[in-house]
Formats: structure tokens, sequence, C-alpha cells
């Protein structure tokens, strides 16, 4: 993972009581299962709706990295919204193995398939993207950035989440949106020149916590299944990035970092009863 360098807020109370559900936090080496509590996760928060609303045409884009052999059979999404529904739909991994397909029924090339649960220990999560009869294209945490391909229905249980997060590098902020409205909104410091958080259609597949708090990822980290388009490898990962809290808030406002999206403690804390395995992440200039 790229778990490395990669305040105005106000919550609307229902929508965020509607989206704390199960779920599981890595604390260190221990575990945090059942039900979140929103205010010991998050803290005090505002409550009152965000003005304004999601409006016009979100373009994203993908990456292709040099040398991507076609015959891999992975495709690369489009854009997720507009439209933007009130839930998206997650495929949790049921298989010790899931085989991928690059059309209903034809397997990859490789004969490639993902493993459950993933190298990092935790369950296999993927976006659906489109459904024909017993068969789900999803996205998958691969590259290139947007990386599809086709499963079958029987190797995954499903289920929803209500939200999706807009990340706008230009203004420096993050959002979080059920449908139209936006419910949530923070400060954030995104990539340098040199290191840009990459543009593009993701969505989140792990939700941990540092066991130092006090270090550089700070009190959550959000992995988003983006990788860097500057390193294929960093600090032992892959280059995926990640939203994550920070030990230096007066960076916040400010391109800072090597990729990932950086937010204050308070307010990523404040973000992760919204930000369930399998939400969407948008991330555009």
């Amino acid at each position: 993972m790229f778990w490395v360098d990669l305040t105005r807020r106000r919550l609307m109370s229902g929508l965020a009581a509607s989206a704390v559900g199960a779920g599981v936090l890595g604390v260190g080496a221990a575990t945090l299962r059942g039900p979140r509590n929103i205010d010991a996760v998050a803290g005090a928060i505002e409550a009152g709706p965000l003005e304004g609303e999601l409006s016009g045409a979100w373009p994203t884009t993908t990456t292709l990295l040099p040398g991507l052999d076609p015959a891999t059979g992975i495709g690369v999404s489009g854009p997720i919204g507009p439209p933007w529904p009130t839930s998206f739909t997650v495929a949790d991994a049921i298989s010790p193995e899931v085989p991928i397909y690059s059309a209903p029924g034809v397997r990859v090339p490789t004969a490639r398939t993902l493993p459950h649960p993933t190298v990092e220990g935790y369950r296999l999560v993927m976006l659906v993207r489109e459904k024909q009869g017993d068969w789900l294209q999803v996205q998958i945490n691969t590259r290139p950035n947007g990386a599809t391909a086709w499963i079958r229905h029987s190797d995954v249980t499903l289920r929803t989440v209500p939200n999706h997060i807009l990340v706008e590098l230009e203004a420096k902020r993050l959002q979080v949106f059920h449908g139209s409205k936006a419910i949530f909104e923070a400060p954030i410091a995104p990539g340098k020149a040199s290191t840009p958080t990459p543009l593009g259609a993701f969505y989140v597949d792990i939700l941990t916590r540092p066991t130092n708090q006090n270090g550089p990822y700070g009190a959550y980290q959000i992995s988003v299944t983006g990788f860097s388009e500057v390193y294929d490898s960093f600090g032992g990962g892959n280059g995926q990035i990640a939203i994550h809290g920070t030990n230096r808030p007066s960076l916040i406002g400010k391109p800072a970092s090597n990729g990932c999206v950086r937010m204050t403690n308070e307010d990523v804390s404040a973000l992760i009863p919204l930000a369930e395995r399998g939400t969407p992440v948008v991330i555009v200039a």
C-alpha cells in the first residue's frame, strides 16, 4: 500500500446515522468489529446541511501504464456519474479465490484470480459497475487505474453503500455526497506537482487505524484503489494511495503529499463512518 506521505465540516445527522453500520477497522494487531458509534468514532459533529448540490459533469481520467499488455483481458472503467444514485452495489468475496473474466464466461488469458483475503489480510471488496444475469462487471484493486473485470455472482455476496466521495485537487477539498446532496466537507492536502494525486474513479477497499495515531498517517487510513502515476512502489508498498490523517495539520490546504490525500485527524475521524468499504471515490482536478 502507499501508506506514506501520501475546518470546515458539517454533517446531516440523519444521513450520518444511516451510514454507520457493521465494519472492520484494523487497530494495530487488534480488530474492532461490529456497529460503529458515530460519537465514539467521529467525535462531536455539527448538525446541519451543506449548501449547494452536485451539478454538471465531473470528467475523470484513467492512466494506462506504459507497456500494459492488452492480452491481460482487464478493462478500464469510465466515470461513475452523474447522475448520482443514492446507493452503490458492492461485492464482498466469499470464495478463497475469485477468478476474473474479460467477458461473461471468457477467462482472462492469464487465468488470473484475485486472492481472498487480500495480501494485506482483509476481505476482498469490489465495486459493481454492471450486471448481466449471473455475471458482474466489477472494478478491482489493481493497475491500471480504474481496472475492471467480470466475475461470477456466486463468488460474492452483494450489499449497498449510500454515499460517494468527491476529491477536488485544485480546490483542495473533499466532500461526501448522498445522491446529489453534500453531507460532509473538509479541506485536504493533496499530492505535490512532482508526485500528483491520480485522477479517476476509484473506491474504498480497506479501512485501517495506524498503531501510532500521532504518526504521519494520523488517526485513520482509508485505502483508495488508485495508484501513483510516479511510483511503481513506495515504502515497501505498491504505490496505492489513501486518504489519511496527519501529524502536520499546518500543511492542510497545500499540495504537500507524495500522492495521498491528507486530512486533519479530526476530519478523517468524522469521515470514517461515511466511507464504508466499497464507497466510490472520484478524484478530479
